[in-house]
């Protein structure tokens, strides 16, 4: 079983930056595509941006040229780096990775618990 685990979240003024860790942990063969999801107050849970394990990047178009993701490989952890940070960016921010715990074995979808963001003066 794999586990993510969010950190970074908090309180920001409009213009500032965060940047959000997620680490996971568990059984681990390999990890493809991990990612970041939010769900705003009242609103459906959108795609922020996600990484392939070579790097390949995929951003929203709400978030592009501000939000930059990254990943390291040998820590099974991915970031978000979130600058200009604009009140509608206001949500809980999920973590989400595609992971095989043995070889040979379908993949899984794991979800994070979210760690709130919040955008305010």
């Amino acid at each position: 079983q794999v586990q993510l685990l969010e950190s970074g979240g908090g309180l920001v003024q409009p213009g500032g930056s965060l940047r959000l860790s997620c680490a996971a942990s568990g059984t681990i063969f390999n990890i493809e595509n991990m990612g970041w999801y939010r769900q705003g107050p009242g609103q459906q849970r959108e795609k922020v941006a996600t990484i392939t394990t070579g790097g390949s990047t995929v951003y929203g178009d709400s978030v592009k040229g501000r939000f930059t993701i990254s990943r390291d490989n040998a820590k099974h952890t991915i970031y978000l780096q979130m600058d200009k940070l604009k009140p509608e960016d206001t949500a809980v921010y999920y973590c989400n990775a595609d992971t095989q715990t043995a070889p040979r074995t379908r993949y899984t979808i794991s979800w994070g618990q979210g760690t709130q963001v919040t955008v305010s003066s």
